[in-house]
């Protein structure tokens, strides 16, 4: 698996846009009322107005995986717990996170 995207909790997405506009250097690329990316050397960081509200503690790492069922599978196996299951949010894009044993998020990434 490879990091393919950081994604960040935000409560008020047009400040959270505004400060990581001006720390990033960067205008964003996509900036909806669900989601605001930006890509930083290739890495994509995403802001989440929703973030919270599913459960979101924190900033959150999205592995980028061909097989999303194996992926979920194998981090289970390895004493991961289910927090979101494979799920579609569009552009043919599907995620799913797993919380590991101290409560930190993983996320995976099918595109």
């Amino acid at each position: 698996m490879t990091l393919s995207s950081l994604v960040i909790p935000v409560k008020d997405v047009a400040a959270a846009t505004s400060f990581y506009t001006t720390a990033f250097g960067a205008d964003p690329h996509t900036e909806t009322p669900y989601y605001v990316g930006f890509n930083l050397d290739g890495l994509e960081i995403g802001l989440n107005p929703h973030g919270h509200a599913s459960g979101m503690v924190g900033p959150t790492p999205f592995y980028a995986t061909e097989d999303i069922e194996a992926g979920v599978a194998a981090l289970v196996a390895a004493g991961g717990e289910v927090v979101q299951p494979p799920s579609e949010v569009g552009g043919g894009t599907t995620i799913a996170t797993v919380v590991d044993a101290d409560g930190n998020h993983v996320g995976l990434i099918h595109r």
